[in-house]
């Protein structure tokens, strides 16, 4: 209620400052430099003015009552739904619009319908003798001074609805889970602008000016009298033509910054991006149409990014199917590794890209001939010389892929994963912390799923079995801190649950 509070405030604000501006300010002195120097006729047509005035802010309230109708239920109600939300918020959107024909239609009659009364009681009680002529030119001077004073309380109302506009988005989003906006339709459009604001400011000053000019002539006025009159008159349109022409750029410039601002964000990939759809003119069309083409590019970077997935786990596959006895072992290692890389705190970014080396870590064998790589007895040390050529061989495949910067950050895990920790590994002999920190979590989970594993000549060692291995092997051929944050997280983590339910066997001896 606290931002319906502030709107309604300003909504009171704007007005009196309008009305003191335009009405009182503009209407009082034409009123008296117009106004023949009688004292009784000068104080009996400003008492119908102020009369008149009355009338005009009474009708204009009522009928702002009903304008605020939806907006004041949406606030009011405790259980309000959707569709009052809704239906504050496009009423929220033409208010400004409702605020300009407030001020043409109710205000303007209750000013007219009170004047003409009082008018015909001063003439009858002959408190004023004005000729008829001379309350048309009042007349005409009064319908211009509303115009002005529309036009001013459109831009005031523009800029006050903008809170409460934002405030109805982001109740719709975390009551309703809906992003409400008004789908590109368009409540005033900017040639209609640019049309009144031309009009007004081009033809309002002039019109006054003749209408006054009219006025003094007839009265035969002096030189002297003349340019004190003008003067105000010309001041007033210069002042009038600044004020509107900053309000109207401002009404302009504020999306148009809103949409640079969201299409720098987007260029840095910032695909959660959106741009408010608070606007009731074309440019609410163009932020529907700007956030519509974010939701294309973000469907198209997910579809994008599902393909980069498939495409490592089919590579992986593909390289698992070559051995029924090796199939999801990728997958597994995939898998291991990534809950190492969480117990030795990776970012998310780094645990993707862990996943992804893992996948493909054994890549590198589809170069290894498959006399080599299915043999189930001994291998022959040229044998094992072609084995060990495959983290190579695997990191070559990959320099392959186009774009390289998206393979970059896998190729020091593929070729290191058969690195030991006291540089016996192959194939370039790292040792210890130089071995990139992805060659040694693979190696760890390579490691566990080759012993787990069953075999063709032997049965995959128990989950006991396996963890004494790794302690023993700690700082010789495995990472000490790496292997100890497997053992320690482990069982809490039930990976062995995940042994357990394997259905199917195993390949070959692990190289």
């Amino acid at each position: 209620m606290t931002v319906y509070r502030t709107f309604l405030s300003k909504l009171a604000r704007n007005y009196f400052l309008g009305s003191f501006f335009t009405t009182l300010g503009v209407g009082g002195v034409l009123i008296y430099l117009v106004t023949p120097p009688d004292d009784v006729e000068r104080n009996a047509l400003f008492t119908i003015f102020f009369i008149s005035l009355a009338g005009m802010v009474t009708l204009n309230q009522l009928t702002l009552y009903h304008q605020l109708r939806p907006i004041r239920i949406y606030f009011k109600h405790s259980e309000a739904n959707y569709e009052m939300l809704k239906a504050a918020y496009v009423q929220t959107h033409r208010f400004a619009i409702l605020t300009a024909k407030r001020i043409l239609g109710p205000s303007v009659l209750g000013f007219f319908l009170t004047a003409a009364c009082t008018i015909s009681i001063a003439r009858y009680g002959e408190w004023l003798h004005i000729p008829s002529r001379y309350l048309f030119y009042y007349s005409v001077g009064a319908l211009l001074i509303t115009v002005i004073h529309a036009m001013l309380q459109f831009f005031l109302a523009s800029e006050t609805i903008r809170p409460l506009l934002i405030y109805l988005r982001n109740d719709s989003n975390h009551r309703f889970g809906k992003d409400i906006s008004l789908d590109g339709n368009v409540l005033l459009s900017l040639r209609a602008k640019f049309l009144c604001f031309s009009l007004i400011i081009g033809i309002s000053p002039i019109l006054l000016f003749s209408l006054v000019a009219r006025l003094r002539y007839e009265e035969n006025a002096s030189s002297d009298s003349f340019w004190q009159w003008a003067g105000i008159i010309i001041g007033f349109g210069i002042v009038l033509s600044v004020v509107y022409g900053w309000l109207f750029s401002r009404n302009i410039q504020r999306p148009i910054d809103q949409l640079q601002y969201v299409m720098n964000e987007l260029n840095k990939s910032e695909l959660e991006i959106k741009a408010s759809d608070i606007y009731s003119d074309e440019f609410s069309r163009l932020v529907s149409g700007f956030n519509g083409m974010v939701e294309g590019l973000r469907e198209r970077d997910s579809q994008n990014n599902q393909l980069v997935e498939s495409y490592y786990s089919t590579l992986a596959a593909a390289l698992d199917a070559r051995d029924p006895y090796t199939a999801g072992h990728s997958e597994r290692v995939a898998r291991y590794s990534i809950r190492i890389g969480q117990w030795a705190g990776l970012s998310p970014l780094q645990l993707e890209m862990l996943k992804k080396t893992a996948l493909l870590h054994d890549i590198g064998k589809i170069g290894v001939p498959d006399s080599v790589l299915h043999k189930e007895g001994k291998l022959t040390i040229e044998e094992f010389n072609l084995i060990k050529l495959h983290p190579v061989l695997g990191e070559s495949i990959l320099r392959r892929v186009q774009p390289e910067r998206a393979m970059a950050p896998l190729l020091p895990g593929v070729r290191s994963h058969h690195e030991r920790y006291d540089g016996g590994g192959y194939p370039d002999g790292l040792e210890g912390e130089g071995i990139p920190l992805f060659g040694r979590i693979i190696a760890v989970a390579d490691a566990f799923d080759a012993m787990t594993s069953d075999r063709p000549y032997r049965k995959g060692m128990s989950f006991e079995e396996a963890l004494l291995i790794l302690r023993q092997g700690k700082g010789s051929q495995w990472d000490p801190m790496l292997v100890q944050l497997f053992i320690d997280n482990v069982e809490t983590e039930a990976l062995e649950c995940d042994l357990s339910n394997k259905t199917i066997s195993y390949g070959k001896t692990k190289r």
